[in-house]
């Protein structure tokens, strides 16, 4: 049978359809009851569920996964990418306190191979799952001749809800006094990437097979560790620790994604008010102290550029945080306390 026209310009519909017709049962793990109809129509429906709120707020984030893309490329391995986008949107809407509801992804390339395509809803699915999120719509582009020979892009949105009264704002709960809480990352998440493969690929003349000191992993497994979704865990911290009609004891989450801890938590401070970091007071992952020891980058920089190990924090009241503290390791995250809120401008300092 002659090959069609649009297949022979490189866009194979058919095989795309093809592809798409496993969707629903990838996706039948993150379905939630709220959802409405089947993907693939024009819009995904989601029937928010009103009695549950007395004043609901939608929050709302998109993301994507920068050059960490390259890593998956170069090692074939491509059932993580989508976890990390996921999990990434999850932590931004997280801060405010919301629970995801939904979220949408978008993928393209040049030519669609169906391992690859397979491999990223499968990651999707899977943190989308753990995170009680329905993924319930996508876009799927071929793009002959806009992507290189084997690569792709990807990016996702996703929609949450937080009760306005139960909304964390720091800019009007945070003080002076308070305690900052690390959380543990599971490496370099979604940011940095850039640097860090220009110092370990071209300057230190690593391979993805290389072992770093410290780690059982290859660097490369450890550059595509899944970025750490803390979705849950803050949901937990706002049930235990904000009680209804009382003051916050919980105040404010920073995600520490692209701007390091420099850029980041002052985006949840008051003018009033500085953070101050202090350096060695968690543990460094072997890839941090790697990249520290030989990258050549002035160590303000890197605390700009890299979460350094944390990839959330929490600024909490001094007087519950032993207890948080406490909550969190009990969570299996690993955490410590790196900081305190002091006077100052509304800005953050590592020290």
């Amino acid at each position: 049978m002659k090959q069609k026209a649009y297949a022979a310009a490189g866009v194979d519909i058919d095989l795309g359809n093809k592809v798409k017709a496993t969707l629903p049962q990838l996706l039948a793990a993150t379905h939630r009851r709220e959802v409405l109809g089947k993907v693939g129509g024009f819009g995904g429906l989601f029937a928010l569920d009103l009695k549950k709120y007395r004043e609901p707020i939608l929050v709302s984030s998109v993301d994507g996964v920068g050059t960490k893309l390259k890593l998956a490329f170069a090692l074939d391995k491509h059932d993580t990418i989508g976890a990390d986008l996921v999990n990434h949107c999850v932590n931004d809407i997280a801060v405010l306190g919301a629970e995801p509801l939904f979220f949408l992804d978008y993928l393209g390339t040049g030519k669609l191979e169906p391992h690859v395509f397979t491999d990223i809803i499968k990651g999707f699915a899977r943190a989308c799952a753990q995170n009680g999120c329905a993924l319930i719509g996508g876009e799927t582009a071929q793009m002959p001749g806009f992507y290189q020979k084997g690569e792709y892009d990807v990016s996702g949105t996703i929609v949450g809800v937080v009760e306005k009264s139960r909304m964390l704002n720091g800019q009007k709960t945070v003080k002076a006094g308070d305690v900052v809480i690390g959380i543990s990352s599971s490496g370099l998440h979604t940011n940095g990437y850039s640097l860090a493969r220009k110092i370990f690929f071209d300057q230190l003349k690593l391979k993805p097979s290389s072992r770093i000191p410290g780690s059982k992993l290859t660097l490369g497994e450890e550059l595509l560790q899944v970025h750490v979704s803390y979705g849950p865990l803050v949901q937990k911290l706002v049930k235990k620790f904000n009680l209804a009609g009382k003051p916050n004891r919980v105040k404010a989450f920073a995600h520490i994604t692209g701007g390091g801890f420099v850029d980041n938590i002052p985006r949840v401070l008051p003018k009033t008010c500085d953070v101050v970091i202090r350096k060695g007071s968690w543990e460094m992952l072997p890839v941090f102290k790697l990249i520290e020891a030989k990258g050549g980058v002035p160590e303000a920089e890197l605390y700009q550029v890299f979460n350094m190990g944390i990839g959330m924090v929490a600024i909490v009241a001094a007087d519950k945080a032993d207890a948080v503290l406490k909550f969190i390791r009990a969570q299996k995250h690993p955490a410590w306390v790196i900081g305190e809120v002091v006077k100052g401008r509304g800005v953050a300092k590592v020290k």
